[in-house]
């Protein structure tokens, strides 16, 4: 065997030529003290606000306070593998998560790593948690509905695309039930879903996988848990993770909605860290840039020009109440920033109106421009209706005469509070919603005894699908009420409603 001399020097020299003397130069530090979540570190004097660092054990940290002579550290991970005097490594990167198609349908931590046994997810696009909101320049007007299937909402305080809306309330009045009622209905209209859990405990959160799961959502849905048991750090940034995913598919021109459940548990997760970190506490010994944290991340949600794609991102944060504390500071920082609120009323729970909806408190700032415009034709009025009726309502409980009009006022309040009832996990079409809801407004349903309301509703459905399926369909392609589809309408009402009021009522089975 020959060696040809000149073309080993030839491959000799081009190697020499393409030599790049790579140095791996990193800033290291020393940990001075640990604990609850954060450690002290000495030494890294370059390191960036927001940087991550990494320890000996693997456990990765967050640069959150630049002091003169050393920089505190939020830890994402088990602090408890972390001693004093350990190493620490700055990386040169910003926190970033895994974006794209594959985290759909998984169970994540905020990191990205999966918690649903189902293996890596692979994916080369990532995503940096913290990023500026889009510009006024690159959003256009909220004016198309994201329909939650749910008629309360859907028909007095609409959501649009793109927009905040907050659900408040105090806790067991149904807001986590509203977002994944909400979450359920997007099946199939290519809107990805995201649902942050905030310190929420883990069975609550496996209870809301297998919901979703058992439904079919789980296809365009991916659940990001930050439990009651992991780390602060963890809890606070759980949120902007989140959001981070699904900015991915509005810049890419899709549609998305994250859910952040809840707020109240991320600002109290950070006041913790900032308590810990000696940030100087301000009112409710919440730090003073509190408001800046919930500010930042629902900003992001938007409406995108049509320039960038005319994607869009809705949020739907909710916030916690104790005692219907409405004035509290993180519910009123959350409410000045948001589109409009849903308000849950813990009375209207318990005296079975669910959604629990308090219709004088609860507000869309965008109004009827998200809004089917046959929806805008029907349930125009019917917020001030409800609103006049709570009023009567509590005016007639003085026990005083009531004139004919307005007994047939407080009648027909009786029956759209019935026909405004819906059950969990049971999202409605907005044509359906239409046709029920014109029929009380319109006062078809004033013989309908108002506790034979509900039972009406779905009968009524049913015939109206089977003998009117082309009128169903020409509302649902137009999404107007064309004065031909209406007559029509009209006319499966009025027969409905007479064979209805000609049945007997079934005879309840007797144990």
């Amino acid at each position: 065997m020959r060696f040809k001399a000149d073309e080993i020097a030839s491959v000799i020299r081009s190697e020499i030529e393409q030599y790049r003397a790579q140095i791996d130069v990193r800033e290291t530090g020393r940990v001075l003290e640990v604990g609850d979540g954060i450690a002290r570190v000495y030494g890294l004097s370059g390191v960036m606000a927001g940087e991550m660092v990494e320890f000996p054990s693997g456990v990765r940290g967050l640069a959150f306070n630049l002091e003169e002579n050393s920089v505190g550290v939020i830890i994402l991970g088990d602090y408890l593998k972390i001693e004093e005097g350990d190493e620490v490594r700055s990386t040169g990167q910003l926190l970033s998560v895994p974006v794209g198609e594959a985290v759909l349908g998984r169970v994540i931590d905020p990191l990205g790593n999966p918690l649903d046994g189902q293996g890596p997810i692979i994916t080369t696009e990532r995503r940096p948690v913290e990023s500026p909101a889009p510009g006024v320049a690159h959003r256009q007007p909220v004016n198309e509905p994201l329909q939650t299937g749910i008629k309360a909402i859907d028909s007095m305080t609409p959501i649009g695309r793109g927009q905040r809306e907050l659900i408040i309330g105090d806790r067991k009045t149904g807001k986590t039930a509203i977002c994944i009622d909400t979450i359920l209905n997007q099946k199939e209209t290519g809107v990805k879903c995201f649902y942050v859990a905030v310190g929420q405990k883990d069975s609550t959160v496996a209870q809301i996988v297998d919901t979703l799961r058992r439904h079919g959502a789980m296809e365009y849905t991916t659940v990001i848990v930050a439990g009651a048991s992991s780390p602060a750090p963890l809890q606070y940034i759980a949120p902007y993770a989140g959001c981070a995913m699904a900015e991915y598919f509005m810049y890419n021109g899709k549609h998305a909605l994250a859910v952040y459940d809840d707020l109240t548990r991320q600002a109290q997760a950070y006041r913790q860290l900032s308590l810990l970190m000696r940030r100087p506490p301000g009112r409710e010994a919440y730090p003073g840039d509190i408001f800046y944290c919930h500010s930042r991340l629902l900003e992001r949600a938007a409406k995108l020009s049509n320039e960038l794609g005319g994607g869009s991102l809705t949020a739907l944060p909710i916030v916690e109440t104790l005692e219907g504390e409405v004035s509290a500071y993180i519910p009123t920082n959350v409410i000045s920033i948001t589109d409009g609120q849903i308000y849950l009323q813990p009375d209207l729970f318990f005296a079975g109106q669910r959604p629990a909806m308090n219709v004088g408190i609860s507000v869309s700032r965008v109004g009827g421009k998200a809004q089917v415009p046959a929806m805008k034709k029907v349930a125009g009025g019917l917020r001030l209706d409800l609103a006049a009726f709570r009023e009567l309502e509590a005016f007639a409980q003085l026990g005083t005469e009531l004139d004919p009009a307005t007994q047939a006022r407080l009648d027909r309040g009786y029956r759209m509070t019935e026909l405004l009832k819906q059950g969990q996990y049971q999202p409605m079409h907005v044509t359906d919603q239409i046709v029920v809801i014109y029929a009380g407004t319109k006062g078809f349903l004033d013989a309908v005894p108002a506790t034979e309301v509900r039972r009406w509703e779905t009968e009524f459905l049913a015939y109206f699908h089977e003998k009117y399926q082309v009128v169903w369909q020409a509302i649902t392609d137009s999404k107007q009420l064309s004065a031909d589809d209406e007559s029509r309408l009209i006319e499966a009402l009025k027969e409905f409603t007479r064979t209805f009021l000609q049945k007997p009522e079934p005879a309840v089975a007797r144990a």
